[in-house]
């Protein structure tokens, strides 16, 4: 790789202007403690993402400049866009940049520089236009620090295969130690050692998980699309309060708290701002990705924008009633009109991505069992039902996080009406819903009662297709215009970073038959895929130190 005097200036120049503040904030400091990431990708652009760790010393914790780049090659040669700019303590010296002028379908990479380092390179992708044959992306949710390693983000960052990948939740958990897990024995106890309630909290919690060097590689290689769950604020939240929310024990004013994780969330994260707000003045997460002719990608909110309050158990009465909501007034009419307009433009698929099980699971159809569930709000899944099917929409696939464990579903209005759903051809299906294990969340442990549970339940529920509740891992969904094919990889441990991987269950939707099947083989990739993100080390350091002696900067 040749650089010339002028191109590199052009890359470092904002840096090397503030030289007297970048020696100040810590010569030979590492500023990049966190990785880098990037998300949200549209066919022009895409969120980059990083954060430069401040000096210690308060007197230099003021704000620091930063350069970035974007490149078509991993060695940075073919640099196609640049900029600078400056971070400080108001947003947690975290970078956000939306990288513009970029090409649809096409691989690029990234990286930052301050304080006389080169961050980490990236990789990312922009979203395809136009005809697109397939795509490939994993679906994963419920990665709990405390609860063991991150093996399932190292399996997923060792795939190059991948267009894009779907975080459906629980990025954090919110407990002190022993809350869920306490990491002793593992060197993952919890930081700060309390429950998360203040802006500091949140923060140094998501510092803890993004000092994982599984998280920051499965980052580094691919672009997430992400969604907050519950843990990202605190166990059980809907829109005005949360199970584990408790003023007398000194946590607050919910609001606040919900704010300062918003915060926290939108600082930490590779999400864009989408100019969305809810009804207490929030930003809102729910949006869509087209990825050309093939799918159209919908992330809700089905947690904090406009939840009403989960039910008590077995309060059928409540979670019937009409005036509830999951998704509230506002994201449910832009639901339905995305699928309508979906439907209208001729995209192939329309898939939701989501926090909680869509389908029913109860073992009849007024006894529900799970109340945080769409089960505890049936009113929003009935009107959601009703539009798909007055509509005529086809090809729906719902993708599911949360309950820690792996399901295969048909989804239909009444699946215990053998009149109005058939079990084994799947009549009166509107779609499919396949749900990802936890990264570390736990759902039970291993044992001969938990394989009869799961059994029973297959039997038991018409439209339940597949469960098992006790292993950690990933889904890969593989799409083509015939079919969207759902695969799942569990790993065996996650309490060594010695495990095994392994292909545990195949399932798919084929165009225009809106109910699943099970499937024998495994998709293969494109014999092409990009180029990786290269090793971060020494080469990339000492060709920019090289350089600065060269020239005297």
């Amino acid at each position: 790789m040749s650089l010339s005097r002028r191109r590199f200036l052009q890359f470092s120049g904002a840096s090397l202007a503030a030289l007297p503040l970048l020696k100040a904030y810590g010569s030979g400091q590492e500023p990049f403690q966190h990785g880098v990431a990037s998300g949200d990708p549209l066919a022009d652009r895409v969120i980059l993402w990083t954060r430069i760790t401040p000096s210690a010393d308060p007197e230099f914790q003021s704000m620091v400049p930063y350069t970035w780049q974007v490149a078509l090659d991993p060695e940075m040669a073919m640099v196609v866009n640049s900029g600078s700019g400056i971070t400080g303590p108001d947003v947690d010296y975290t970078i956000k940049v939306d990288a513009s002028g970029l090409q649809p379908g096409t691989s690029y990479y990234y990286r930052f520089y301050s304080n006389g380092i080169d961050s980490p390179i990236g990789r990312t992708r922009t979203l395809p236009i136009g005809h697109v044959d397939k795509l490939r992306f994993a679906v994963t949710s419920c990665s709990n620090y405390p609860m063991g390693y991150f093996n399932v983000y190292r399996e997923i960052a060792l795939r190059a295969d991948l267009d894009v990948v779907l975080h459906l939740g629980d990025y954090i958990y919110e407990y002190g130690p022993g809350g869920y897990g306490t990491g002793t024995g593992l060197g993952r106890e919890p930081i700060p050692a309390k429950e998360m309630v203040d802006i500091q909290d949140y923060r140094l919690r998501y510092a803890q998980y993004r000092s994982d060097p599984d998280l920051q590689e499965v980052h580094r290689q691919h672009p997430f699309i992400c969604v907050w769950d519950d843990h990202e604020t605190t166990n059980n939240a809907w829109a005005g309060g949360a199970e584990n929310h408790n003023v007398q024990d000194g946590e607050g004013d919910w609001f606040v708290r919900r704010s300062v994780a918003n915060q926290a969330y939108f600082e930490w994260m590779p999400i864009r701002d989408n100019g969305i707000f809810d009804l207490f003045g929030d930003r809102a997460i729910y949006r869509s990705f087209r990825f050309g002719n093939l799918m159209d990608l919908m992330m809700l909110d089905t947690r904090i924008a406009a939840r009403s309050e989960q039910a008590n158990w077995f309060d059928q009465q409540t979670a019937d009633d009409p005036e509830r909501s999951i998704l509230g007034t506002q994201q449910e009419q832009w639901l339905h009109s995305s699928l309508t307009q979906s439907q209208s433009d001729g995209v192939r698929w329309r898939v939701l991505g989501q926090q909680v099980m869509m389908a029913q699971l109860t073992l009849a159809r007024d006894l529900s069992v799970n109340m945080d569930q769409w089960d505890g709000y049936t009113a929003s899944r009935e009107r959601l039902f009703d539009h798909i099917a007055d509509n005529n929409i086809d090809n729906f696939v719902v993708l599911t996080g949360d309950i820690h464990s792996s399901w295969a579903w048909d989804l239909a209005s009444n699946p215990f009406s053998i009149l109005k759903y058939g079990r084994l051809t799947g009549r009166g299906a509107l779609g499919g819903e396949f749900v990802t294990p936890g990264v570390t969340s736990s759902f039970l442990d291993k044992s001969h009662l938990t394989d009869v549970a799961a059994i029973a339940m297959d039997g038991l529920i018409p439209h339940l297709k597949w469960v098992e509740i006790t292993q950690r891992g990933y889904l890969l969904m593989d799409v083509s215009h015939s079919r969207a094919k759902a695969h799942w990889y569990h790993v065996d441990t996650v309490t060594s970073q010695n495990y095994n991987a392994s292909l545990a269950r195949i399932y798919k939707q084929e165009a225009g038959q809106n109910h699943i099947q099970r499937a024998w083989s495994e998709s293969t990739a494109d014999e092409l895929v990009p180029t990786p993100a290269p090793q971060y080390g020494a080469l990339a350091r000492n060709t920019i130190a090289a350089l600065r002696s060269r020239y005297n900067v």
